[in-house]
């Protein structure tokens, strides 16, 4: 497991500036941050929404993890910046009644690859009632089969370093994480994220499924974050390979969309 995963406060900053420079400069051609109501579901420490709040936007966060939750309030805290955090399944939070209470931008970053596949319509559907009929989501998540698509970097050992090696048979994936030394929480998180399996051309079904229409989309050969971890500076993936449907899937180490709710 990496430094930064265990460094909460390091990695709450990382967050805070790729929001900044990236997802802030990829919503901006399509919506106004002045008084924006902005949202973002699963927003463990809340470092993405940092930069929106130091924009003076209203900014809420919802996490089901306690201890996430408790340090976001804290680092915001600790910055002088107001946010509201809500520890709660979203899916069993109540919709607003009107689109007076909807957001203007919805942030859905690494997380609907963690949702299994029976409840991911119902979860875009849940999103598309909390946003405002002029708003706008973006999502941002990592291609299945690109070489750490399963979030193996995040357990430990020789696993968390290898590529590729969540598109082995599950038997063989579930004994490689044990061997590594993975918790039985870890093993079973990251089973699930290959239960998921979350591709660029299933993502676009769901959406269009879930009554959303792609405004923009972007595939990254190199992540906007890895600027933030790595040093490196971030590429779009090659337009001949990102036209190709599943082949661009092992190129695409993270896909950016931005979605408004259709008016269908």
């Amino acid at each position: 497991m990496q430094q930064r995963h265990t460094e909460r406060l390091q990695y709450f900053n990382e967050q805070a500036g790729t929001s900044q420079e990236y997802y802030m400069d990829y919503l901006r051609p399509f919506t106004s941050f002045h008084g924006a109501r902005i949202l973002e579901i699963g927003c463990g420490e809340g470092g993405n929404l940092k930069p929106f709040a130091e924009s003076g936007c209203e900014v809420t966060g919802i996490e089901m993890d306690a201890t996430r939750v408790a340090q976001a309030r804290t680092f915001f805290a600790q910055a002088g910046l107001r946010a509201t955090f809500v520890c709660q399944d979203f899916l069993q939070m109540e919709a607003p009644a009107d689109d007076s209470g909807c957001f203007d931008i919805i942030l859905l970053h690494d997380v609907i690859e963690h949702i299994m596949p029976a409840q991911k319509h119902a979860f875009l559907k849940h999103i598309r009632q909390f946003l405002r009929s002029s708003g706008v989501l973006f999502v941002g998540f990592p291609a299945w089969q690109n070489p750490f698509g399963g979030h193996q970097q995040i357990s430990v050992g020789m696993a968390s370093k290898l590529p590729f090696i969540h598109l082995l048979p599950r038997p063989v994936y579930r004994w490689l994480l044990r061997m590594s030394g993975s918790s039985a929480a870890m093993v079973s998180e990251l089973m699930d994220i290959r239960t998921s399996r979350m591709t660029i051309e299933s993502f676009q079904r769901l959406a269009l499924a879930s009554g959303f229409v792609v405004k923009q989309r972007t595939l990254w050969l190199i992540n906007p974050h890895y600027k933030q971890k790595f040093g490196l500076r971030p590429r779009r993936l090659w337009r001949p390979f990102a036209s190709l449907p599943y082949v661009r899937n092992v190129y695409t180490t993270s896909a950016f969309y931005l979605l408004s709710a259709s008016q269908a």
